[in-house]
């Protein structure tokens, strides 16, 4: 009977439960047994790892209440145990005591679900994987990992991101202002591009691609409402100006005598029933990362691409995208998918008069 590791790292998201609960049914149907590991890889560290069996009761289907994961108490990820151990001097010994605990567990294959930040880690600290089968599943809000067309989590951050858009636009509507929403996302524009769109915002300022602050505000001022939504990237900069950037735009804004609110909707983007499209990937994604084992492939990443789940090597996955170097752990580089410049989005925002920054 093959043993099957179930870890979760990195920030919470939607449907982390239903990548679980379809890894668990489909690794019982193939005879496995399969563990859930808690904590992230801080669940790896100690004299007992702390490891529980998995069945079909575990999880329920996806419903409202399990945004996050039972496999992380939502505060403790693989990222953050290597940071600290990275601060206290104790890589080295953090390291090892992961390796040494997951050869304990004796387990076939791992599945670690996590988003860019994990999946680089993963990679540069391999040969703690090496006794085993480690296939990667990826989640994130942010949608900034290369060669998939989408992640786990951001179908369902665009409809909070939406819906929370859509309530502001009463108030918005009621007293003739301007919302400012600042979105996450990082470095990446995409739930912040999808969701303005998807919420009818007049302007959309995202960090792929350079705004004039002047030419914004003669957009908002022509714009055919009093009234709307201006969506904001957490990535994007103003030149001379520091702060937040819902803040710093919001303050411009001002200045040219646009009455305007700043609204930053924070981690609800995380939270929410899960949607259908997000609950199908997982299923999906989980269903391929079964299949991997089977077919022995190790160090791999789930992926969709052009409508097809497959596999690609984390190794490839880790030298696409832009890379950047990690601020916390030394020698660590993370890389980003971003917007390219041409997203049909990009195109269709700009055919609807939403102001998206210079693309000419």
């Amino acid at each position: 009977m093959k043993k099957l590791g179930i870890m979760t790292t990195g920030g919470d998201c939607s449907g982390l439960n239903s990548v679980i609960y379809n890894i668990i049914h489909g690794g019982m149907r193939r005879g496995w047994a399969i563990y859930g590991i808690l904590d992230g890889t801080d669940g790896l560290i100690g004299a007992t790892p702390n490891v529980v069996r998995l069945t079909a009761d575990t999880l329920p289907p996806e419903s409202a209440f399990v945004a996050g994961s039972i496999l992380r108490n939502g505060n403790v990820g693989h990222t953050n145990g290597f940071e600290r151990a990275v601060q206290s001097g104790k890589y080295a010994q953090f390291t090892k005591m992961l390796k040494k605990n997951l050869s304990g567990l004796k387990l076939d294959a791992l599945i670690l679900i996590g988003g860019n930040g994990s999946l680089s880690l993963a990679w540069k600290t391999r040969d703690i994987y090496s006794d085993l089968q480690l296939i990667c599943i990826p989640k994130t809000i942010d949608m900034d990992i290369p060669l998939t067309d989408k992640t786990i989590g951001f179908d369902t951050a665009v409809s909070q991101l939406t819906h929370f858009c859509d309530d502001l636009m009463l108030t918005a509507r009621s007293h003739h202002r301007w919302f400012v929403v600042q979105s996450m996302g990082r470095n990446c524009g995409a739930l912040a591009l999808t969701a303005g769109v998807a919420s009818m915002a007049r302007a959309i300022l995202i960090p792929e691609i350079k705004f004039d602050v002047d030419k914004l505000v003669k957009h908002i001022k022509s714009a055919p409402t009093d009234y709307g939504i201006i969506m904001v990237s957490e990535g994007i900069s103003l030149r001379g100006h520091s702060g937040r950037p819902a803040d710093m735009i919001s303050r411009k804004l001002s200045a040219a005598g646009i009455a305007n609110r700043t609204a930053f909707p924070e981690h609800i983007q995380r939270a929410g029933d899960t949607t259908p499209n997000d609950r199908i990937l997982a299923a999906r994604m989980a269903d391929a990362a079964l299949d991997a084992i089977e077919n022995n492939e190790t160090y791999v990443m789930t992926a969709l691409q052009n409508g097809e789940i497959t596999t690609v090597g984390i190794d490839t996955v880790v030298s696409s995208g832009h890379p950047e170097r990690d601020p916390n752990i030394s020698d660590l580089t993370i890389s980003n998918a971003t917007v390219s410049d041409d997203d049909p989005l990009l195109v269709a925002a700009d055919n609807m008069g939403i102001y998206i920054g210079e693309t000419k």
